[in-house]
């Protein structure tokens, strides 16, 4: 079995005391998600009419679109709206809406696309360099290289792309159908879930901020380090940034076939509880047109098991993007 990858940074120290931003330091109490919904009104609204009829008129391939090719100061203002509350407010935004039944999916692609350009620079989510990536129920079985997006179970909470080499800043998600049932979306705050660590099991936190190993999910060269070793948690440049997913932490020593020690058991254990708590969490459905925006670094997001309906044509289908300024717009940066 090829050898693990280290993904680089040193382990920084634990702080002595729970000094996490307060306003990305929330939970359920201090949340009304109905104030994380923007709503496009007014000019902006015309403004997204004016970039479907330009898409329609002058076509050319998604990825090659820009917010600097359309004439928006509405939809600037709001989109710089969003990264702010992204960056230093509860992380999370949902933009309403898209008129879907108006527009058709390439259209909707095209305008999705150069909005979230405006909340950091899109970039590969896969290996194989797939910028703009489906989030529908496959059929597959959740199982070694393939991804719970994939598939409708039930998907703990955990931040994307937690074992890469770079994960992204932000992720974004257009509504294209929700599920006929289940699929509902939470979340929660890494911050205040690593204080409250901080204050009840300052040694299992301690665990936290040390290497562990990460399943690859099979995204990497052939040949490649099958697992990776990086920390959960971390400060870096003056702040704290997290990589969550227990389950993948869990099948990296599987997959690496090596034992996971008692201290780290227990911690994934408390960390998973924490999230799991209804103190730390909010609900936030995503319904058809929506553009859901979070904060990857700052924000673990969960989705609960759904059914779709018997027509194929309206299964809960999502086109998720990823946006990071740092690095190259290669999966791993």
């Amino acid at each position: 079995m090829p050898g693990t990858l280290r993904l680089a940074g040193e382990p920084t120290p634990v702080p002595e005391s729970a000094i996490g931003s307060r306003t990305r330091s929330w939970r359920s109490a201090d949340v009304d998600p109905l104030r994380c919904i923007v709503e496009i009104e007014g000019a902006a609204r015309d403004e997204l009419a004016a970039m479907c009829e330009q898409i329609r008129s002058a076509p050319l391939p998604v990825t090659l679109r820009h917010a600097d090719h359309f004439d928006i100061p509405g939809l600037r203002r709001i989109m710089g709206q969003c990264r702010s509350a992204l960056d230093n407010s509860v992380g999370v935004v949902v933009l309403d809406r898209l008129p879907l039944d108006d527009m058709d999916l390439a259209e909707a692609l095209a305008v999705f696309w150069s909005l979230g350009g405006l909340i950091g620079r899109n970039v590969a989510q896969k290996w194989d360099g797939t910028v703009l990536y489906d989030v529908t129920d496959r059929g597959l079985a959740y199982s070694y290289g393939v991804r719970g997006s994939y598939t409708s179970v039930e998907l703990v909470f955990h931040t994307d792309n937690a074992f890469g080499v770079m994960p992204p800043w932000y992720v974004g998600l257009l509504c294209v159908h929700p599920a006929k049932e289940g699929g509902v979306s939470r979340f929660c705050s890494l911050t205040a879930v690593h204080d409250r660590l901080l204050e009840t099991e300052p040694r299992l936190l301690a665990r936290l901020y040390q290497p562990m190993l990460w399943d690859r999910q099979a995204e990497h060269a052939e040949g490649a380090p099958v697992v990776a070793a990086a920390p959960m948690f971390r400060w870096q440049d003056g702040r704290l940034s997290v990589r969550a997913n227990p389950s993948l932490v869990r099948k990296g020593y599987a997959v690496a076939e090596r034992e996971i020690d008692h201290e780290l058991h227990a911690a994934l254990a408390v960390f998973q509880g924490l999230t799991e708590d209804p103190a730390f969490w909010f609900e936030l459905p995503i319904e058809r047109g929506q553009l859901q925006y979070l904060n990857n670094i700052d924000i673990a997001h969960y989705r609960s098991e759904f059914q779709d309906p018997p027509e194929t044509a309206h299964k809960r289908h999502l086109v998720r993007t990823w946006h990071r300024d740092a690095g190259r717009p290669l999966y791993d940066g």
